[in-house]
């Protein structure tokens, strides 16, 4: 390591002046080479050029397309909704209605039940 005392001295009008080693401009440049490529795409935010250095500007770009309104999104499901609804019951609507009957007869039967007892202790 140097110390001041092994730089060159020279005289000056003051008094001596210290000679520093001066640092060539092509280090100083080499030291932001890593953050050059960073700033190669202007147009996006630069926590997104990393994100963005591999796209290629045409790559996927959409040239035409429908509008929102001409699109009817709702009107394959319509059509084929009749079709998918019953597919679904075949396969499990017999035990849904059996058990809805079930359920249905034992309520109704025991208020039946209910009511006819507390009608048996009138009188």
């Amino acid at each position: 390591k140097k110390r001041a005392s092994d730089l060159p001295v020279t005289q000056g009008g003051h008094g001596p002046v210290l000679h520093r080693p001066t640092i060539p401009l092509t280090m100083i440049s080499s030291a932001f080479a890593r953050s050059r490529p960073l700033m190669a795409r202007y147009d996006v935010s630069p926590h997104l050029t990393k994100w963005w250095k591999g796209v290629r500007p045409d790559d996927g770009q959409i040239t035409r397309h429908l509008s929102p309104f001409e699109q009817q999104i709702m009107v394959p499901w319509l059509k084929s909704w009749p079709k998918r609804a019953y597919d679904k019951f075949s396969d499990s609507g017999p035990y849904v209605v059996v058990t809805a009957v079930l359920v249905y007869g034992t309520a109704a039967w025991s208020d039946a039940m209910d009511d006819a007892q507390d009608r048996s202790y009138r009188y």
